[in-house]
């Protein structure tokens, strides 16, 4: 029992000790903690102080280098206004320069004109002074030959005059009477010519099933088997052609070849292209017809559209409606006598526009006039009246200005032109009409019409032969010399002109030259 007590006692008191000790190691840790946190906590002080250093150093050098290269910016933009400066600076040098150059160049103009002009008084005052001589010298000589009449004849100057005036009275009635029966046939041949010019205006703008060559289009096959897809079971797949594309397809016996008839160009190439289509792809019956075409319509329209903005932004042009210038790309597949009707309209606008500028006169609108003259040759056939009064009513419908719908009313004298714009265009018209190349006649065409201008030369007295040369544009006479002095042949060079615009139709102007030869012969034996 005293042992466990004594174990007891032991244990408690060891516990004791060790409990003691406990708390002077638990002290002695703590101490040692805090001496180690003080020795951190110096060393964090420390670092911290060499850190704000550091960054003390770094934000003044910072500061250095924004500096620097702020100064440096300043400098380069310094320099990049000066250079700049400099380099107008030159330009205005050379500017001024080459402004005194131009002027110092027309007041040298101004002073040749100036010398040209006076040398030209000189020469004025020197032909009058020599017309007044020879105006003396006339008189002189009247005087003289009078005498000499009045001394041969034995008849004065007033009975003399009297019987000149009763023989001229004569020739001149007769002449009168002659005359009167020469307009009342040229008013018939007038007449005529423009009944022709109606009959012919209705035949051009009517798609009459009865065409000429240049009304039909041949397709090439690629074998004789394609006739037979072309015309389908029964004519179905013709039948459907020609009522999707508006033309008559003719298939005949000619090999390997399809003939599309039609007046209106643009049905006869939407038949051209979808057949191609329809051949490439071999497919052919009603369905397919009918997609392909309305496929290639719309290729077409929108190619025409296309046609018409290139056409008006070539002119510099704009504001004009979306249908006249899908109207106006439809142009490109009309012609007049193998012209293009859109190149011409084109080349009328360009003429137009250089015209009304040199005349101080509003240029753009000139070239829109130009450029729309001829509208009305794209509209539909069915709408009566001529091109010129169709195009103009269809251009007002859509808000053009009445001075360019007046100008592409008059430009074929429908209307009377009352403003310089409608000359202008009308000038441009036959300009680019009659210019070299524009239009082709036939041969048959140019044959007679040169026999014409022979037959007239050769109806005057005196006249040996006649030949039209330069294709038409000269007429060289040869006339005898026995009966045509030189005063008459100057004489009949005029009435062979006169002739010629009376009663041939022609582009241009005609030249008439009359050659007159004397020929003296003799024989030494």
């Amino acid at each position: 029992m005293n042992d466990i007590i004594l174990s007891i006692v032991l244990a408690l008191v060891g516990l004791c000790v060790g409990a003691i000790g406990m708390l002077f190691v638990k002290k002695a840790q703590d101490e040692k903690t805090k001496k180690s946190a003080a020795d951190e906590a110096e060393k964090i002080v420390t670092k911290a102080r060499n850190e704000a250093q550091r960054i003390d150093r770094e934000s003044k050098q910072r500061a250095k280098d924004f500096e620097s290269r702020a100064k440096s910016n300043t400098d380069k933009e310094i320099q990049k206004q000066r250079q700049k400066l400099t380099q107008e600076e030159k330009a205005l040098v050379d500017k001024e320069s080459k402004l005194e150059k131009e002027f110092q160049n027309k007041e040298q103009e101004l002073e040749q004109r100036l010398q040209e002009i006076a040398a030209r008084d000189e020469k004025i005052k020197i032909a009058e002074k020599r017309m007044i001589e020879l105006e003396s010298e006339q008189d002189r000589r009247k005087n003289e030959l009078q005498a000499r009449i009045e001394a041969v004849s034995g008849l004065s100057a007033a009975e003399a005059k009297r019987e000149m005036i009763d023989a001229l009275t004569a020739d001149v009635r007769a002449e009168a009477s002659k005359k009167a029966t020469e307009i009342e046939a040229e008013a018939q041949k007038e007449a005529e010519a423009k009944a022709k010019r109606i009959i012919a205006m209705a035949v051009a703008r009517y798609a009459s099933e009865y065409t000429s060559e240049r009304t039909v289009s041949v397709i090439n096959l690629p074998s004789e088997e394609m006739k037979g897809k072309i015309i389908g079971r029964e004519g179905r797949n013709i039948r459907a052609m020609e009522a999707a594309t508006g033309v008559d397809l003719i298939v005949d016996e000619t090999p390997e070849a399809v003939v599309i008839s039609s007046f209106d160009p643009v049905r006869r190439d939407v038949a051209r292209k979808a057949l191609e289509k329809l051949m490439e792809d071999g497919r052919v019956h009603p369905a397919r017809i009918e997609e392909v075409t309305d496929k290639v319509k719309k290729e077409i329209f929108k190619s025409m559209k296309e046609d018409g903005e290139k056409a008006v932004t070539e002119l510099g042009l704009a504001g004009i409606h979306p249908e006249v210038v899908k109207v106006l790309g439809s142009l490109k597949y009309r012609s007049t006598l193998t012209q293009n009707v859109l190149q011409h309209s084109i080349e009328v606008g360009f003429l137009a526009g250089m015209m009304a500028g040199e005349l101080g006169l509003d240029a753009k609108r000139a070239r829109r006039a130009g450029l729309l003259h001829d509208i009305g040759k794209g509209l539909d056939h069915t709408i009566e009246g001529s091109h010129a009064i169709v195009g103009a009513e269809f251009l007002k419908k859509y808000g053009e200005h009445e001075t360019v719908c007046h100008a592409v009313r008059a430009h074929h004298d429908e209307e009377k032109p009352s403003t310089v714009l409608a000359f202008i265009v009308q000038a441009a018209n036959i300009i680019s009409n009659s210019r070299p190349g524009a239009r082709r006649a036939s041969m048959d065409t140019y044959i007679r019409r040169m026999e014409d201008m022979e037959s007239i030369g050769n109806s005057f007295d005196g006249v040996v032969r006649t030949f039209a040369v330069q294709t038409g544009k000269e007429l060289r006479v040869l006339v005898e010399a026995s009966r045509v002095t030189d005063e008459q042949a100057s004489m009949l060079s005029y009435d062979i002109a006169r002739k010629i615009e009376r009663e041939l139709a022609y582009a241009g102007q005609v030249k008439v030259t009359v050659v007159r030869e004397v020929r003296v012969v003799e024989h030494a034996r």
